[in-house]
């Protein structure tokens, strides 16, 4: 029999645990993991230098007028590959979103943060769109361990991109990041280890017919 094609998409509140779930669940389930490797994927497409797309890996853009005027969505139209515009926020999103869409048609794979709960609803048959968050000690608990930071700092680098993250969103998909109405799985991670989230997102899996 067949393996079914599936995309799982995952935003997370920084220091949930997001990132290692979903790292430590492709490499259970023998498929792709997607972060920063979109980066580098995109660069070598584009032909535009990584550090461009570094440099706006997920903050928005600055043009507010730009987004009012044209009401349009940039990840959902083609990247504009010859003007002097081809390093603006909105391209390298759109030669982000370009990349993310042919990935997710391609192969089963985890793809993390960049909008792509959004940037894929046009292929939502075989799209798992997952939401990691936690409560605020768990999560400064969490990035002490990994970031070896104190207690302020942890909490100073979760408010700062927990910020960015939520702009970002807003501002290439129009929609609330934190809004539970835009994916299929909300995992409160406060109480669950890594592990059990695993299972948690596997037995999902099973419940929608792809394991």
């Amino acid at each position: 029999m067949k393996e079914k094609h599936f995309v799982i998409t995952i935003e997370r509140q920084y220091g949930s645990g997001g990132r290692l779930t979903g790292k430590r669940l492709a490499d259970e389930l023998g498929i792709h993991f997607y972060d920063e490797e979109i980066l580098k994927v995109t660069s070598e497409t584009s032909a535009i230098g990584e550090q461009y797309f570094r440099l706006a890996d997920e903050r928005a853009g600055n043009n507010l007028l730009y987004r009012i005027v044209t009401g349009m969505k940039p990840e959902l139209t083609e990247p504009d590959k010859n003007g002097h515009k081809i390093t603006s926020p909105e391209n390298l999103f759109r030669f982000q979103s370009s990349v993310i869409r042919r990935l997710a048609a391609e192969e089963s794979c985890v793809i993390v943060g960049r909008c792509g709960n959004y940037v894929l609803q046009d292929q939502m048959d075989h799209v798992i769109r997952i939401f990691v968050y936690a409560d605020t000690v768990t999560r400064i608990h969490r990035i002490m361990d990994v970031d070896k930071v104190d207690e302020a700092e942890a909490l100073r680098r979760m408010k700062r991109i927990d910020k960015e993250r939520t702009e970002y969103h807003r501002y290439f998909t129009g929609r609330e990041w934190m809004d539970m109405e835009n994916y299929d799985l909300p995992v409160n991670a406060s109480r669950i280890d890594y592990e059990q989230m695993i299972q948690l997102i596997k037995d999902y899996l099973v419940l929608r017919g792809y394991l």
